[in-house]
């Protein structure tokens, strides 16, 4: 049962499930704010809470219109047997179960359909049959015995009132059939239906028991045609010998009629199905009847407004008894003229469905009767993500779901208020672990490599003090992992990796759900949770006993659980539910990765060779400009420079450094372009390619030089900081991915597609960020910081006394006076999981130096170009 599913009104509903979502996501924003979480933290957290209070309310309450639409689309193929979930009160409750009851309305007519065209072929095979032989015998001379071609005229007699039969069901099916109404005596009508039937010549007595004076309004020759038919049907069930009796009387403003044999009755459970079309018991070959005959006396009945059934033989009798109650004054019916039996009149007829239809069957592929297992439900994310993301019900994994929240538990217990050191790499292994148990190709080579990378770039939050780097390392590791997940290969495929991890938690909510049904559905829910809920009391309980009464177990649970206090309860909530979210969103990516690298039209080159090639020359001449200018100033010297731009040398080369490195990116579009738009099908064709873009790259990575250059006398003039050692890098990673992209375009084959292009330029960019972390950054900067200091005395204490622990050190080499500037005393109380090599090592070296509490010291800063 749904939360909503008593509300009677899909409005109330919507404005419930409106409510609900923000008075929980204002509450849980609220407890955020107040309790101090990062907004990085709390905002994902409440989206996901709102997100799961409106999965939550609002399950159930359209998925019956799209199973509708499944239905509907099966139905259209001829499958009858559908169902939807039709449980709620509200309008689409409603609408399901008419659906349902629409469903098995035309799943009974359909059957009745198909029985009639197969009776049809049944009863006309015979006859035609017969036919066939007296006229083969005929063609072949050998007689013409006349009781064979009276055999003959009676089975063409007998097709001919089929025929009629199925014209008189089609014209009033149709509502074509008319309706004459006159005054009719019955007792008259009575004794020449009586008579009609005796030239049948059936071994039978019929008596007839009407009032004389009975005069009712009717058709006489549809009345006719209902009697007759139920002589007909009573004196070919009866015995030779047997008597049947017709009745008749007045009950007030209705009259009866009674059809009464001596044959063997028919069966209370049978009574309804006589009047299908061929719904007769036995063969009805066996008496020359068309099976039709009591389905046309029961659209007669109805064309007067009567009833007409089967009731139990009057006491002490045996025998069928069959009941017409008509009125005495039909209802009017439009009267036309008689109707030739026209194409549109004599289509097969569409019969109602019987009384009570039989329940109808399932498909041969359904694996059960329940409805919700015969056909998948689409979901309305479908819609949302289209092909690039299907989901197609992917199976629910409840062991990733368990790992995820432990990886949350373990986020909870082990990061707030800490350091990044042993405990963060702790929580990031754990959650990697479910990623890479999630992925089914994680045994393939680019994921192991990724694996391998992913746990290198976790660890430098224990080698590693400097915020920034750890920062870098640990959304690199991210990068690589979920790339590992989606088994990404172009640079736009890894891009959309990193846009889908935020959506997998949108797009996995219902495998979310089908996790949590996958043991719920076996019976297995409650069972789980009474488990886990009595497990955690008797933790809770038994813990705080024991570690209350031994002071050793005290001291040891103290080492690894964490002082849960009132105001960082909050705080480690938040981070259990963000990190049991993002790592349930990466395990959805890894277990149903989106369709990142769909493969591209191929593009056509162009027609002519100076179509690609003058926008690369004009490229090249742009760069070889450039590189004219760069070698003058350099031959030129400061004095040419200050003669004609103004600038000093040190000025001149950071003014353009941006420039450059955007410079060296575009390089690899022209790249990139060239090769996808160039025509490579003769010799001349792939020389001019391999020519151009070989300038190309060769001017690209002297640029890179240039520029690598540029920055190293900015920092010997204005010092070294963190950010420009990152620029140093990120121009020659660029300058790799240059040369990496003139291979793929010379070769001609992977730079188009980019095969490898995109995993090359991820690897290698963690691994020059493994680089880094190997050089320890901050302490590479403290030392060429004080080496500059020892050799021209300039130094900036501010910026020195911002590095992290790294750098303690390398910052011990400066004297006395300046050591106190950028060192200052350690108070860290942190356990073992906030334990870090870079804090271990600064440990001991950053208290205040002597003779600094005594005298005041000056701390030169000097004022460091804009970076």
């Amino acid at each position: 049962m749904t939360p909503l599913e008593r509300v009677s009104s899909i409005k109330v509903k919507l404005g419930l499930l409106v409510a609900a979502s923000a008075l929980v996501a204002a509450v849980v924003a609220s407890v955020g704010r107040i309790t101090g979480v990062s907004p990085w933290i709390s905002i994902p957290v409440t989206i996901g809470i709102a997100l799961a209070v409106t999965q939550l309310l609002a399950a159930g309450m359209t998925s019956p219109l799209r199973q509708m639409t499944v239905a509907a689309r099966r139905m259209a193929r001829g499958d009858y047997s559908v169902s939807v979930p039709a449980v709620g009160a509200d309008e689409v409750g409603q609408l399901g179960r008419a659906f349902n009851t629409m469903a098995s309305d035309l799943g009974a007519v359909d059957r009745q359909r198909r029985d009639l065209v197969a009776n049809v072929s049944h009863e006309l095979r015979t006859p035609l049959a017969a036919l066939t032989v007296v006229l083969e015998n005929l063609v072949d001379g050998v007689g013409s015995d006349p009781t064979a071609l009276q055999t003959a005229l009676g089975q063409a007699e007998r097709l001919s009132r089929l025929v009629e039969d199925l014209l008189d069901l089609a014209r009033v099916d149709a509502g074509k059939a008319p309706l004459s109404t006159v005054s009719v005596e019955l007792g008259p009508l009575l004794e020449a239906c009586v008579a009609e039937t005796l030239a049948n010549a059936r071994p039978v007595t019929y008596e007839i028991d009407a009032p004389a004076d009975l005069v009712v309004d009717a058709d006489p020759d549809r009345l006719s045609q209902l009697v007759v038919n139920l002589l007909d049907n009573a004196s070919r069930h009866s015995p030779r010998g047997g008597v049947v009796t017709v009745r008749a009387g007045i009950d007030g403003e209705r009259y009866h009629l009674e059809v009464l044999d001596s044959g063997p009755g028919i069966p209370v459970a049978d009574r309804g199905r006589v009047f299908e079309p061929f719904g007769t018991l036995s063969s009805s070959g066996e008496g020359g009847g068309t099976g039709l005959g009591l389905a046309i006396a029961r659209w007669v009945t109805d064309l007067h407004g009567g009833s007409i059934a089967f009731l139990d033989p009057l006491p002490g009798a045996a025998g069928a008894r069959v009941r017409v109650d008509l009125p005495l004054r039909p209802p009017v019916r439009p009267v036309s003229s008689h109707l030739t039996p026209t194409h549109e009149e004599s289509q097969m007829p569409t019969t109602p469905p019987a009384a009570e239809p039989a329940e109808p069957a399932q498909p041969v592929d359904a694996p059960s009767a329940d409805p919700k297992a015969a056909y998948a439900t689409p979901s309305v994310l479908d819609d949302i993500f289209g092909t690039y993301w299907p989901d197609s019900g992917v199976a629910g994994r409840f062991g990733l779901f368990i790992g995820a929240v432990v990886a949350g538990l373990l986020g909870g217990l082990l990061i707030p208020d800490r350091n990044a050191g042993l405990g963060t790499v702790i929580v990031l292994l754990a959650a990697g672990g479910v990623v890479m148990l999630a992925s089914e190709k994680r045994r393939s080579l680019f994921p192991i490599v990724c694996y391998v990378l992913f746990a290198l770039l976790s660890s430098v939050a224990v080698f590693r003090d400097a915020e920034w780097l750890v920062v870098l390392c640990l959304l690199t590791a991210i990068a690589v992992i979920l790339c590992a997940s989606t088994q990404a290969k172009t640079l736009l495929g890894i891009v959309l990796t990193g846009i889908s991890w935020p959506l997998a938690g949108l797009r996995g909510i219902p495998w979310l759900g089908r996790t949590l049904t996958s043991v719920s559905g076996k019976g297995h829910g409650a069972a789980v949770a009474r488990t886990t809920v009595l497990s955690l009391l008797g933790l809770v309980i038994f813990g705080l006993l024991f570690t209350t009464a031994d002071a050793v177990l005290g001291s040891w649970v103290d080492q690894f659980v964490p002082d849960v206090r009132p105001d960082t309860f909050a705080a480690r909530i938040f981070m259990t539910v963000f990190v049991f979210g993002v790592v349930m969103g990466a395990a959805y990516l890894a277990v149903n990765p989106p369709r990142i690298d769909r493969n591209e039209r191929t593009s056509q080159p162009v027609a002519n060779r100076y179509e690609w090639l003058a926008p690369v020359g004009v490229v090249v001449a742009v760069f070889a400009a450039f590189l004219i200018a760069q070698a003058t100033a350099v031959f030129g010297g400061e004095d040419y420079l200050r003669e004609t731009t103004g600038l000093t040398y040190a000025e001149y080369v950071h003014q353009g450094f941006g420039q450059l490195t955007v410079a060296t990116a575009l390089t690899l579009l022209v790249i990139w372009a060239a090769a996808r738009k160039a025509p490579v099908e003769t010799v001349a064709d792939r020389l001019w390619l391999r020519i151009a873009l070989g300038l190309l790259a060769a001017e690209a990575l002297v640029v890179v030089g240039s520029a690598l250059y540029r920055m190293h006398l900015y920092q010997e003039a204005y010092g070294f900081t963190q950010l420009r050692l990152l620029v140093d890098v990120f121009e020659a990673w660029l300058g790799l991915l240059v040369v990496a992209g003139l291979v793929a375009a010379v070769t001609g084959t992977a730079i188009a597609g980019g095969l490898w292009l995109g995993r090359f330029a991820l690897v290698s960019g963690a691994v020059a960020l493994l680089g880094i972390a190997a050089i320890n950054p901050d302490a590479w900067i403290a030392e060429h910081n004080v080496s500059r200091y020892e050799e021209t005395g300039k130094i900036d204490t501010d910026f020195l006394a911002e590095l992290s622990d790294d750098a303690v050190p390398a910052l011990k080499k400066l004297p006395d006076d300046l050591r106190s500037c950028v060192l200052g005393p350690s108070d860290r109380e942190g356990d073992w999981l906030e334990w870090n090599l870079g804090r271990e090592r600064a440990d001991g070296l950053t208290t205040i130096y002597p003779g600094t509490a005594e005298a005041t010291v000056v701390c030169p800063s000097e004022s460091r170009y804009v970076d």
